[in-house]
């Protein structure tokens, strides 16, 4: 790689810098070396996002779930094209990623549902898209995260801003810049990278009409209380917590270490899914030490 990587915004399928041309340095945290200077979106950048979410709204939420369906699997295919090459044995985003794509492609539109449970009445319920969209991911698991959040949100009619994480913003720029080839409307997806200010800015701004938010506790109550602060828009979150694990004494205790050992490790232990806290029974308590101290942290085979 010659030199840093230089991202850019996506807004309205074109890629650009920053309104005012500002980034943001991103270092490795293996070479501490600077390896990609990140487009620093501000309010300038967030308001025009937001805008062609809401124009573009209208004609994407009109199309047929197939219709919206085809971008997706030609989103998902590319993805599968470009996973060769991470040196990571666990790696899985990718099919994590085409698998969300290729189902929402398919499965996920707004359905209503009839009742007859009033005499003499059929009650019919619709179900309709917000409009705009925001999603905030978070650092972890960004290709995880993109298809997690974006995908059922733009199949059920939805556009949407999503912000990257700081810290992991690299994803998300390479994926943006395949949108405008796989046939998205214009401004049906639209992709910022920056700090909490751009966060802040889509939590209280007055046209996005829902917001899916991963992170923290604290974070997530910031969120709420801006929301409801603006216009009151529907939050999603998916807020961090303490996973504890309960060792009863009638387990299988060399299992149970095996399976709780990988569960704080696996990914260095940079998922919410990873038991922070070890409940053990104390008639079993020195087996069970006994047998996860041995693990020694070697990676765990069913």
């Amino acid at each position: 790689m010659k030199g840093p990587i230089e991202t850019q915004l996506l807004i309205n399928n074109k890629l650009g810098p920053a309104s005012d041309e500002g980034t943001f340095d991103l270092f490795s945290p293996h070479t501490e070396e600077c390896v990609a200077k990140v487009a620093e979106a501000t309010l300038d950048d967030v308001n025009p996002a937001v805008a062609a979410a809401q124009e573009a709204f209208p004609e994407w939420s009109s199309l047929s779930p197939a219709q919206r369906g085809t971008p997706l699997k030609e989103l998902a295919d590319l993805i599968l094209s470009e996973k060769e090459g991470r040196p990571v044995s666990t790696y899985f985003d990718s099919n994590y990623a085409a698998t969300h794509f290729n189902y929402f492609a398919e499965a996920s539109y707004p359905q209503g549902y009839m009742s007859l449970n009033t005499p003499s009445f059929l009650n019919i319920s619709l179900r309709q898209p917000f409009g705009v969209v925001a999603i905030v991911i978070p650092w972890n698991a960004p290709l995880v995260f993109f298809p997690k959040k974006v995908t059922p949100a733009i199949a059920a009619g939805n556009c949407v801003v999503v912000k990257s994480s700081e810290k992991a913003p690299l994803t998300s720029w390479k994926v943006s810049q395949w949108i405008e080839k796989c046939g998205f409307t214009s401004g049906v997806i639209n992709v910022l990278s920056g700090h909490g200010n751009v966060g802040a800015a889509l939590t209280e701004h007055m046209k996005v009409r829902a917001l899916f938010f991963t992170g923290s506790t604290r974070t997530g109550r910031s969120i709420q209380v801006a929301s409801a602060k603006s216009n009151l828009k529907k939050v999603v979150f998916e807020l961090g917590g303490k996973s504890p694990a309960l060792i009863f004494e009638d387990a299988n205790i060399e299992q149970a270490a095996k399976e709780t050992e990988d569960s704080i490790m696996w990914n260095s232990g940079q998922t919410c899914m990873a038991n922070s806290r070890i409940y053990v029974h104390e008639s079993i308590k020195e087996q069970f030490v006994e047998a996860f101290t041995k693990l020694d942290g070697r990676p765990y085979e069913s």
